[in-house]
């Protein structure tokens, strides 16, 4: 009890000790610093353990070390000292242990065979090679062996033996034949693992004489062949004499015909098998069965799954291959042989081993005096393997003594070293199946600290990124590291900083004020040294604009942008890539300064292109893709099948969408009995559909053919399929469109449209043409006709119903009974007018039309309307002649009434009423005379205004051109403007009817007027027309006011009027910006139209204007209209009523669907400017 307490006491101060152990020195890996440090040998390069060579060449053997010293070398073979120096046909390499055996000049290899060990030696220590055992390779002839014809009965098992000679390493075999020509192999026939032939049945092909096993041996570069096997095949039917001589009577008689026969394995043997394989090897497993029909091999793992991605089958299932085993592979693996007849199996027990591997490897310590350290070696293996340790190459147990160096296991501790402690330890891990040979050596070094960054070292490193900023460094013991920002700067600790063991600052997110200078100090008790380094935080690379995602039709252009944005100290390279690669070699790619554009796009360039921009510091890239579409491509490999009668299946495959999905396919087909060349349309189908089911017409040679449709368009049409005739047939269909209409009084033309070709089902295309009077008991008459589309009957009544039909036939017989259709022989002229016609005015624009309607009888025809014609005679103001333009109206169908719009006022008209079929027009009614009443005038025909005076004016007016009744009166209204275009107070004055000019007095000098002048008749006032005019200034007063305009006092008066307005103005601005109110109500009222004012509510006349009012501007009021329009209550008929003329249509009903509206003048715009400006005498004599 106090032993196992005592054990396991020691093994936690083992424990204890590792963890505290002071960690070994890493020496950097520079060039200088390695050149001026010792340092034990250390092996860089050996031959492989086994190590077969060509006994035709010379023997290299390889070993190469390091160390400072460089180190000597020396070998051992079969374990003993071997002297070169000795032996003429070895030498070793300068500067190197690597030795070469002459065996070219008389040398053999076989006397070299042996174990070789190379060992490297200086002043710190000694370190070994592995074993290598040198073997010369071998590659023996085949042995004599008499070879006897194989006779075997179709369907037995047959293995043909190849039994190669052992040669090292062992040879690759394969069997051909004497045309070295491989032989063909397949599930009935292949090669064994061991380079036998097996035959799971045999047929009469595998008769030859030529089975030739061949074997070449790879190390040699040569090839030994076999003797050739002859294998014949024979059946019970084909013995001959010959054969049944050379076998017993048993074999005769047991002989029967080929049968079938349940599985057997040739390979392996019994049921069960063992297999042993290594760690990291390929495991393969062969089961090679006999039967007939050829079994069928499965493989499974009993207990568990065959390892994914590991597992392969060869050799037609034959062989199971698993790579890189491992112990979990091991178990049972079952291969089952299946036919028809029944199955058969094996087991193989699969055991994996392992040869030794590494857990931890030794690896070099380098320590200071006084330091602690220690060597690990741990392995792995099946068996486990058993640790041993050298010491220089000698077996620990029996080397030098060290006092520092204490053994446990798998561990050497040191404790506390000298400089005498170096040296080279060997740990030696080894089982059954092989061993592990590593060297680690021990360097006791005292060296002051060196950093080997080089001084003033510049790191730039983008912002927001990490900044490591090196201090590499040696020194034994290992010297300790301090980092300082600045010249003067206190030591950098604190989370914002990483101190890593080799001497590293990194700076986790590097800001702009991480710029700057850095020290690094390096201290250990033989000394102190310190360097200065640089740092820069540049701005980061941006792809401020990205390429983005194109679709682009062929031959079209297409461009990608990439715009950056950079730090100004650093230059940027762009790059763009397609699909990851250079672009294309083609002068279509253009790339610019931000931009890349590809001209006449095709189909290859579709892909990803990526804007890729470098600098020394970063690397920023954006993609997109490019899809380039078309029209797809045609559809290919038309084919027809399931012919019918009446149907037929058409089948294709679609060519190329060119990535813009196929939506439909449009299937056309040709006639080529009847209509050769042209392409008809038959039928479309959805993009996913490429076969369908197409309805058939008798007598049609058809050829088909397919268009693809996507978003982009239509594909070229496919190749043609193959012709297909259809049998002929009766015609399924009649002639359409059947009519009967006379073109004459007395005939019937009776007019089809004929059927098509691909409709006539047959040959000899006819129509039987049959007619008969409606309501009366009259046979058919009929007669046949060739294929014409027009028949016309004689001697008919004038416009009298038929019953009509058409029916096509052919050579094969008819039509079914076609349909009867109701025509009509030919139209007369109708014969009778309309009577009773009576006018009502409505107003002096308006009146509306009766009449009876005549007998149908009477008509004669289709009867398709009346018509009205009507003129006016004169006008009743005015005694004077004019030419007489009649106007017509056409109303459809049986109406009785109808509107007479756009007539003129206070005048005379006639109109007459015809009835109208489709042979023309009836006789007309008698002349029927009304009147319109009067109406307001027109505007008078001109005002002119001349004589300008200081106080006067004279007008000159024109009577109106209609007048629409007679005048009573004209009515002149005038007002003032002033400079500001502001009107003043209206006057009106009545003038008689009879006048036609007029002075106008006592009006203001130098002043602008306006005149507003229309006529009136008893009905109202007409439209007026307006005109402005200006009165002359006086001399004394313009002579006053220009001496005055010369004063300086006056001049100076205007200026400062003009600032303050300009003040003014101003102010205004800065209120109707703040939304302060505009006197705008009162401009409006200034401008006040004439015509908006007050009426008298008794006869709606203006109204009179006092004195005392003379001088306010008007009010807003009701207004007059200038013309006098006919209102909703002055009639109560319907606007259906107009009938078709100039302004109007009628539906097929009657009704009118024109629109009528009086004719109404606009009246002139009242401008309120001036047609001449006001001069500055003007401004001062207007009224304010």
């Amino acid at each position: 009890m106090m032993k196992k307490k005592s054990i396991s006491a020691s093994k936690a101060s083992l424990f204890f000790f590792l963890c505290q152990m002071i960690s070994a020195l890493d020496v950097p890996l520079d060039s200088k610093l390695l050149e001026e440090l010792s340092q034990p040998p250390t092996i860089t390069q050996q031959s492989p353990k086994d190590y077969i060579v060509d006994p035709r060449e010379n023997i290299v053997i390889q070993c190469e070390a390091k160390g400072k010293p460089p180190p000597s070398f020396s070998w051992t073979r079969n374990g003993t000292h071997f002297d070169i120096d000795k032996d003429e046909l070895v030498t070793m390499k300068p500067n190197s242990g690597t030795l070469v055996i002459n065996i070219m000049n008389g040398g053999k290899a076989e006397a070299y065979e042996g174990v070789y060990q190379c060992t490297a030696r200086n002043e710190r220590g000694a370190a070994i090679s592995n074993n290598i055992v040198i073997r010369p390779s071998r590659s023996p002839l085949w042995t004599k062996e008499k070879l006897e014809p194989n006779q075997v009965r179709e369907g037995d098992s047959l293995v043909l033996h190849c039994r190669p000679p052992v040669g090292l390493p062992p040879p690759i075999i394969f069997w051909m034949d004497n045309a070295f020509q491989r032989l063909p192999q397949s599930e009935r026939v292949s090669q064994g693992l061991n380079g036998d032939l097996y035959f799971s049945n045999v047929q009469p092909e595998d008769t030859r004489e030529d089975y030739i096993c061949y074997a070449r041996f790879n190390h040699t570069q040569t090839i030994q062949q076999k003797q050739p096997i002859s294998v014949k095949v024979f059946s019970m039917d084909s013995l001959n004499d010959t054969i049944a001589a050379n076998l017993s009577d048993t074999d005769i008689y047991g002989a029967k015909p080929v049968t079938e026969r349940p599985p057997i394995l040739l390979t392996p043997t019994g049921t069960t098998s063992n297999k042993v394989e290594l760690r990291g090897n390929v495991l393969l497993l062969e089961c090679i069965a006999a039967g007939l029909p050829t079994p069928v091999i499965r493989w499974i793992k009993e207990g568990g799954e065959l390892p994914a991605n590991r597992t392969f089958f060869e050799n037609f299932k034959k062989t199971l291959k698993i790579i890189d085993v491992s112990e979990a592979d091991s178990g049972n693996y079952k291969c089952i042989a299946r036919n028809i007849l029944g199955s058969t199996h094996h087991v193989i027990s699969v055991t994996v081993k392992a040869a030794p591997y590494w857990i931890t490897a030794p690896r070099n310590l380098v320590l200071s005096p006084g330091e602690d350290g220690s060597l690990i070696c741990r392995a792995n293996g099946n068996p486990k393997p058993s640790i041993s340790w050298l010491s220089n190459g000698v077996p620990i147990a029996i080397a030098p003594e060290d006092p520092s160096r204490k053994v446990d296991g798998d561990t050497i501790i040191f404790s506390a070293v000298q400089e005498r402690s170096s040296a080279v330890y060997q740990c030696n891990a080894s089982n059954e199946y092989g061993y592990l040979l590593a060297n680690a050596f021990v360097n006791v070094l005292a060296e002051p600290p060196r950093i080997l960054t080089p001084a003033n070292k510049l790191y730039q490193v983008i912002l927001d990124s990490p900044a490591l900023i090196d201090c590499a460094y040696f020194g034994s013991p290992k010297p300790e590291i301090e980092w300082f920002k600045g010249v003067k700067g206190s030591i950098l600790r604190g989370n914002e900083y990483v101190f890593h063991d080799n001497g590293t600052l990194e700076i986790p997110v590097a800001q702009k004020d991480s710029s700057g200078t850095y020290t690094c100090v390096a201290r250990n008790e033989l000394g102190k040294i310190q360097n200065e380094v640089q740092l820069e935080v540049k701005d980061p690379t941006l792809i401020i604009k990205q390429p983005e995602y194109k679709v682009i039709q062929r031959y079209g252009h297409v461009s990608f942008e990439c715009i950056i944005k950079h730090d100004s100290t650093l230059i940027p390279t762009v790059i763009w890539l397609k699909d990851n690669d250079e672009l294309p070699d083609d002068e279509r790619f253009l790339v610019g300064k931000d931009n890349l554009t590809i001209m006449n796009v095709t189909d290859k360039d579709d892909g990803t292109y990526t804007c890729i921009v470098n600098t020394t510091l970063d690397s920023v890239s954006a993609s997109a893709v490019l899809t380039v579409v078309a029209r797809p491509n045609p559809p290919f490999d038309l084919e027809l099948t399931g012919q019918l009668e009446r149907s037929i299946e058409l089948s294709w495959i679609p060519g190329d969408e060119n990535n813009s999905p196929i939506t439909s396919f449009v299937i056309e087909y040709e006639d080529g009995l009847h209509e050769p060349g042209v392409w008809h349309y038959q039928t479309e189908v959805p993009g996913s559909q490429t076969t369908v089911q197409l309805k058939l017409s008798p007598y049609v040679n058809y050829s088909f053919r397919v268009i693809a449709v996507n978003e982009i368009g239509r594909s070229q049409p496919s190749e043609p399929s193959e012709q297909y005739l259809t049998k002929s047939a009766n015609p399924d269909e009649n002639p359409s469109n059947v009519q009967g209409i006379g073109s004459e009084p007395d005939n019937l033309v009776i007019t089809w449209e004929s059927l098509k070709g691909f409709q006539s089902n047959g040959p000899g295309l006819q129509y039987k043409v049959s007619w008969r009077q409606k309501d009366v008991d009259d046979e058919w008459t009929s007669v046949v006709v060739a294929n014409v589309s027009k028949y016309i009957v004689s001697g008919t009544p004038t416009f009298v119903p038929y019953e009509i039909k058409v029916q096509a036939l052919n050579d094969l017989g008819y039509a079914p009974e076609p349909s009867e259709v109701i025509g009509h022989s030919g139209e007369d002229l109708p014969m009778v007018a309309p009577g009773n016609v009576q006018v009502h005015v409505i107003n002096s624009t308006l009146a509306k039309v009766h009449w009876d309607p005549v007998p149908l009888k009477s008509v004669r025809g289709h009867l398709q309307g009346y018509k009205v014609y009507y003129w006016k005679v004169q006008s009743l103001s005015r005694r004077s002649k004019r030419h007489i333009e009649k106007k017509i109206l056409t109303f459809r169908g049986n109406k009785t009434f109808g509107m007479l719009p756009g007539l003129e006022p206070y005048s005379s008209y006639k109109l007459n009423v015809r009835v109208v079929n489709g042979k023309g027009e009836g006789p007309a009614s008698p002349d029927k005379v009304f009147k319109t009443p009067e109406g307001v005038p027109s505007s008078p025909s001109f005002l002119k205004i001349t004589n300008p005076t200081l106080d006067s004016l004279t007008l000159e007016w024109g009577s109106p051109t209609h007048p629409n009744g007679i005048l009573i009166s004209y009515i002149l209204k005038f007002q003032p403007i002033n400079n500001t275009h502001e009107l003043g107070p209206l006057v009106e004055i009545r003038i008689p009817a009879n006048e036609s000019s007029l002075i106008l007095k006592n009006l203001n000098y130098s002043t602008r007027y306006k005149f507003y002048f229309n006529a009136q008749t008893s009905v109202g006032s007409g439209s007026q027309i307006t005109e402005e005019a200006v009165t002359i200034m006086d001399e004394a007063m313009a002579s006053r006011q220009v001496d005055i305009a010369t004063q300086g006092w006056f001049i100076g008066l205007m200026c400062a009027v003009a600032l303050l307005i300009l003040i003014l103005l101003i102010v205004c601005f800065i209120r109707r910006n703040k939304g302060g109110k505009y006197p705008v109500k009162e401009k409006e009222d200034a401008h006040a139209d004439p015509e908006i004012q007050p009426m008298k509510e008794d006869d709606g006349t203006f109204g009179e204007y006092s004195d005392a009012e003379d001088h306010k501007p008007l009010k807003k009021g009701s207004r007059t209209p200038s013309d006098r329009t006919v209102k909703k209550e002055d009639s109560d008929d319907s606007l259906v009523d107009y009938g078709e003329g100039v302004n109007g249509q009628f539906n097929e009903d009657g009704s009118f669907i024109g629109q009528y509206s009086g004719k109404k003048e606009k009246e002139p715009a009242e401008g309120n400017e001036s047609s001449e400006a006001p001069s500055p005498v003007n401004a001062m004599n207007s009224f304010v």
